[in-house]
């Protein structure tokens, strides 16, 4: 079984991570987290947990520059999801970037709606819907990223571009070169446009969140969908691959765009509620529980070789892994133990994270913790802090339940290896006395 994994199924997954597509939504997508991160500090203050504080915020006006800068940071990821995609695929076919992610977003923005409806039936055109240019735009950024900068890169490799003489600076060159891909696919959008909004009476956005991004948001939302994501990080692991940049890599559009959608609930005034349409798995979701103290949850082998190892080994590798493990990184054990391709360890190791992803879910799904917002922490934010900020002190808890039975779980099976390894050190010990002598 081991060999068929290693020999069929991991090379298989490696070569479609590996995929300049795939890259490119991984990197992509990681430069909306520090507006994301920076407006979850603004989302928090907005939101204080004490009345009083909101209600001052509210009379002083604080509260809407607040909401202004949230509005800024949370509303434009799509935005900054299809620029990221386009600039690192284009940037790993060897082209110039920025010029082709410049027309990415030219495109995407041209698929969005330009007009809403007022309330009195006013229709007001010429404006960025800002609900598109966020959640509900996440797959469609991801579409129109990865079409677009295989476009362009398409026509740079043949050289159909104008070129201009040597001397001109780059800047000026390579706005000339973006001439004539930007024409093409500028055109083939507007066709594209043209076709959904007079044949099917909507934009190339709404047809993309209706038949692609809503199923799957649906999909990943069930508790299927919640298991195998959270399997799959810990099994990948297992085998040497770095499973938590991979599903993360391929999930986060997905997780991103529940998240804002859930805080476009909020900001309505509906209550946050799987009833009302509210999503339960989120980036917080595997972030914070699922990857916490890192993959694996391996917090409990962390504190049983801290506090309870007899063995040299593991005693040393806990005083070295206590620090990293309360930030969510624990590849020293992983490799140090080892975890990786160690079937004693391979059961607690891939059984703990869907076992917390069944209990999140649980939770969220019957209202004992909220459901998340769109509040991000740095995902080495130490677990009980995490939960807190993105969910109160019943997320908290809830971390703290878990943590407790990462110890529990892991603790019959460390404790064979505890043994093992206390058995080879003695015998180490023993055959260099008997060399002594």
């Amino acid at each position: 079984m081991k060999q068929f994994i290693n020999e069929k199924v991991i090379p298989k997954i490696m070569a479609f991570v590996n995929t300049k597509g795939i890259q490119a939504i991984k990197d992509g997508m990681v430069y909306s987290m520090p507006l994301l991160i920076v407006g979850s500090v603004f989302l928090i203050i907005t939101n204080f947990p004490v009345q009083a504080v909101v209600d001052l915020l509210e009379r002083t006006g604080i509260k809407a520059v607040l909401e202004q800068a949230n509005g800024a940071t949370f509303n434009i990821s799509a935005i900054i999801a299809v620029l990221g995609i386009a600039y690192n695929y284009i940037k790993l076919e060897g082209e110039e970037p920025l010029s082709g992610a410049i027309v990415a977003m030219g495109v995407f923005i041209m698929m969005t709606p330009a007009s809403i409806v007022t309330e009195n039936g006013t229709v007001v055109g010429g404006i960025i819907d800002k609900s598109w240019t966020a959640g509900k735009g996440m797959v469609g950024a991801i579409i129109v990223g990865l079409i677009v900068a295989y476009v362009y890169c398409w026509f740079l490799k043949r050289n159909i571009k104008i070129k201009m003489p040597a001397g001109v600076p780059e800047g000026v060159s390579n706005a000339f070169s973006a001439l004539v891909p930007g024409a093409v696919i500028v055109t083939g959008a507007a066709v594209v446009h043209g076709i959904f909004s007079m044949g099917f009476h909507m934009t190339a956005m709404e047809g993309i969140y209706n038949v692609i991004q809503t199923p799957l948001q649906s999909m990943t939302d069930s508790i299927g969908g919640a298991v195998l994501m959270c399997f799959l990080t810990p099994f990948l692991w297992f085998f040497g691959v770095h499973g938590s940049t991979i599903v993360g890599g391929i999930m986060t559009g997905i997780l991103q765009a529940n998240g804002l959608e859930n805080q476009a609930l909020i900001d309505q005034g509906v209550q946050l509620t799987v009833q009302n349409g509210g999503h339960i798995v989120t980036m917080q979701f595997l972030d914070q529980f699922i990857n916490t103290t890192g993959a694996g949850i391996t917090i409990g082998l962390v504190i049983y070789m801290f506090f309870l190892a007899k063995s040299k080994q593991l005693k040393t590798l806990g005083r070295l892994e206590m620090v990293p493990a309360l930030f969510n990184i624990n590849e020293p054990i992983l490799f140090g133990i080892p975890i990786v391709m160690n079937p004693m360890l391979a059961f607690p190791f891939i059984a703990m994270p869907v076992i917390a992803c069944v209990l999140q879910y649980t939770a969220l799904y019957t209202g004992l913790c909220p459901l998340y917002g769109a509040v991000q922490v740095p995902w080495t934010c130490p677990p009980i802090i995490s939960g807190f900020l993105i969910g109160g002190w019943r997320t908290a808890l809830l971390q703290v339940v878990i943590l407790t039975l990462s110890f529990l779980i892991y603790l019959p099976f460390i404790r064979r290896v505890d043994k093992q390894s206390l058995m080879e050190e003695a015998k180490t010990e023993k055959e260099a006395l008997d060399d002594e002598w």
